[in-house]
C-alpha cells in the first residue's frame, strides 16, 4: 500500500466523512492519487508527459477483451519488432498474425495491420487527434477513439471501458442493469472529464477500477474518492453494476484431421481472410455445426486419403459466443507417399513440429495439435 492510500485509510478510521456529490473535487482527488499510485505499464508515460500515439493505439487494441497481464509481453514483443506505425505497416500480415498468435480475437490483428496501412498511406504516419477522425480508421470504435484522443493527445474525451463503467456506476449509484445502463454511464462519466489532463484522468479511472474499485470486494477503505461514492454510502458497492442475466452459450461440434509425416511435419491450412480466425493457420476439419458428424460424413472433409485413427478424448475450446467440442482423427503418412491433397492445396503447407511455435496458430489449433500428438 502506497503512502497516499495509507493516509486515506487512516483518515477514514478517524472520522466518518459525509457524502459529497461527485464533481471537481472527485477529479482532483483522483488525479492526486494517480500521480502517486499509477501502475507502471510499458505503454504509459508519467503524469503530465506526452504519450506516443502509436504505443497508446497498440496497447488499446491489444487490451480489448484481454487482461493487462496477458498483454504486456505481446506489447513488448511488438514494439521491439515494429517500433513505429510505419514499420508495422511495412510488415506482412502473416508475420503480424504470427506475433499475435495466442492473444485471441484475431480480427483485432487484421484490423491492426489495416489501420497501420491507412495511417501511413493517408495520414503520413501520424495518427489523427480528433475522435471523429480516429473513428474512420479500421478497428477503432468509440472507446478506442476516445482513449487515443485523451491519452495520446490530451483532448477532452471520455473513454469508458469495463473498469470505468464500474467506477462510474458506483460513484453515482446507477441501479439500471447493464447493458441498458451503458448510455447513462457514459453520460455521467463525461460530466467528470476535466478540460485539462483528460488523459491522466482517463488512466486514473482505469487504474482505480483495476486496483481498488474491483468487481468483487472493492477496497473502499483506501479509495481516494470514497467520500464522493453514492454506492459506498448506501452499502451497494459490491452489488453494482447490476447485470442482466446472461443467455446460455451454444455448443458446436466437429472433427479435426491431424496429418503427420514421418519426418515430423504437420499439415496446416490457412483459413480464409474473412470470418472467425481469418487468415490464421488451422488443422483441417469439418465444418463446426450443431451436431457431431458421422465418420462417413466427416471423411468427405478429410484433407488426404489415409488410414485415419481417432484420438481418445475431446478438445474443448470456448469462444466468446459458443463452446466448441472437437474429436481428433490422426493419420501418419510417408514423405514420398505421392498422395494428393483433396481440398484447396494452395492453402496448405507442411510445418515441422519444431517450427510450430513460430506459426500463426490460434489457441484452439494449438490444443488440437497437442491433443493429437500427446502420445507421439
Amino acid at each position: 500500500m502506497g503512502a497516499v492510500q495509507e493516509n486515506i485509510a487512516e483518515r477514514r478510521k478517524q472520522q466518518q466523512l459525509p457524502l459529497r456529490p461527485a464533481g471537481p473535487l472527485t477529479v482532483k482527488a483522483l488525479l492526486d492519487w494517480y500521480a502517486a499510485e499509477r501502475r507502471d505499464l510499458p505503454w504509459r508515460y508519467g503524469p503530465r508527459k506526452a504519450a506516443d500515439p502509436y504505443r497508446v493505439w497498440l496497447s488499446e487494441i491489444m487490451l480489448q477483451q484481454t487482461t493487462v497481464k496477458a498483454v504486456v509481453p505481446y506489447f513488448q514483443k511488438f514494439v521491439a519488432r515494429w517500433p513505429t506505425v510505419t514499420a508495422l505497416a511495412a510488415a506482412p500480415l502473416e508475420e503480424v498474425l504470427q506475433q499475435w498468435a495466442g492473444l485471441g480475437y484475431y480480427s483485432r490483428a487484421r484490423n491492426l495491420k489495416a489501420c497501420a496501412d491507412v495511417v501511413v498511406r493517408d495520414y503520413d504516419g501520424a495518427f489523427p487527434r480528433a475522435e471523429i477522425e480516429l473513428l474512420k480508421l479500421p478497428g477503432i470504435g468509440p472507446y478506442t477513439a476516445a482513449a487515443i484522443s485523451a491519452i495520446a493527445f490530451g483532448e477532452k474525451a471520455t473513454p469508458v471501458d469495463g473498469n470505468v463503467e464500474r467506477v462510474v456506476s458506483r460513484l453515482f449509484a446507477v441501479r439500471q442493469p447493464l447493458p441498458t445502463a451503458k448510455p447513462e454511464i457514459r453520460r455521467l462519466a463525461a460530466t467528470l472529464t476535466p478540460q485539462r489532463r483528460a488523459g491522466d484522468f482517463a488512466q486514473a479511472m482505469m487504474d482505480l477500477g483495476a486496483e481498488i474499485c474491483t468487481p468483487k470486494k472493492p477496497s473502499c477503505l483506501v479509495c481516494p474518492v470514497q467520500q464522493d461514492c453514492a454506492a459506498s454510502a448506501q452499502n451497494l458497492a459490491e452489488l453494482l453494476p447490476l447485470k442482466a442475466a446472461k443467455t446460455a452459450r451454444p455448443s458446436r461440434y466437429g472433427i479435426a484431421f491431424l496429418v503427420q509425416r514421418e519426418d515430423g511435419a504437420v499439415l496446416l491450412r490457412q483459413r480464409p481472410e474473412a470470418g472467425l480466425l481469418g487468415g490464421m493457420l488451422e488443422v483441417p476439419s469439418t465444418a463446426w455445426g450443431d451436431a457431431l458428424p458421422t465418420k462417413t460424413q466427416a471423411m468427405r472433409s478429410a484433407p488426404v486419403s489415409a488410414s485415419w485413427m481417432p484420438v481418445p478424448g475431446t478438445v474443448v475450446h470456448v469462444f466468446t459466443h459458443f463452446r466448441l467440442e472437437l474429436i481428433v482423427y490422426r493419420a501418419l503418412v510417408s514423405v514420398d507417399a505421392g498422395f494428393t491433397l483433396w481440398a484447396e492445396p494452395e492453402r496448405c503447407r507442411w510445418v515441422h513440429r519444431r517450427d510450430l511455435h513460430g506459426q500463426a496458430l490460434p489457441s484452439v489449433m494449438k490444443k488440437i495439435i497437442a491433443h493429437g500428438l500427446a502420445d507421439n
